[in-house]
């Protein structure tokens, strides 16, 4: 990776778009890991998680990640899914965070000197360049290994640095569990959660 280690970092995650690149590259992601790679790379100065939640569920799958993320050094941004019906009758849920990735990293451009853009998604071209011109270097993560592509050509372009998803894999991967190992739960004190003392 290509950072300087006086450079004030933030990482901006969309979290949909990475867990469906990295399903897509057949690894899973440990955040801790994710986390101190970056803070070995220069200041980091905040790491921003982005989801959206479908709030009417009584139990959510990602809620322990969310849970898990918040505890431990993640700035987490979520709302609420909406639902709505299609022109074919078919029943859809929206989630987009896409706003609230661009007006938090126009937000905080001013206070650092590289973002760090965990998406591929193509509509963000727009917000990188806009950024650049404020003097700070983007970095894009996401990836080309995967048919089609996961990342806009337009957005890889823009960047100022792409790293492949891929590349970064060896050193962010999850450890597959034991046979027999339980998730731990939110309270416990290895996901972070205040002691009960």
């Amino acid at each position: 990776m290509n950072f300087r280690p006086d450079e004030r970092i933030a990482l901006f995650i969309d979290g949909a778009n990475l867990h469906s690149t990295a399903r897509a590259l057949r690894f899973d992601i440990d955040y801790r890991k994710l986390l101190e790679l970056f803070e070995s790379q220069g200041r980091l100065v905040r790491a921003f998680y982005y989801t959206a939640l479908m709030e009417e569920l009584e139990y959510s799958p990602i809620r322990p990640l969310i849970d898990w993320l918040d505890y431990n050094g993640y700035t987490l941004v979520t709302k609420p899914t909406k639902e709505f019906t299609d022109a074919m009758g078919q029943r859809r849920i929206k989630g987009n965070m896409d706003v609230e990735i661009a007006v938090d990293t126009m937000a905080m451009a001013s206070k650092i000197d590289h973002v760090v853009l965990f998406s591929g998604d193509g509509d963000f071209r727009r917000l990188v360049e806009a950024v650049q011109h404020e003097g700070v270097r983007v970095s894009v993560v996401s990836t080309l290994c995967t048919s089609p592509p996961v990342v806009s050509d337009d957005l890889r372009r823009q960047a100022d640095i792409f790293i492949d998803l891929q590349d970064l894999a060896p050193q962010i991967e999850r450890e597959p569990r034991p046979a027999g190992f339980a998730m731990p739960t939110p309270a416990q004190p290895e996901l972070g959660a205040p002691d009960a003392d």
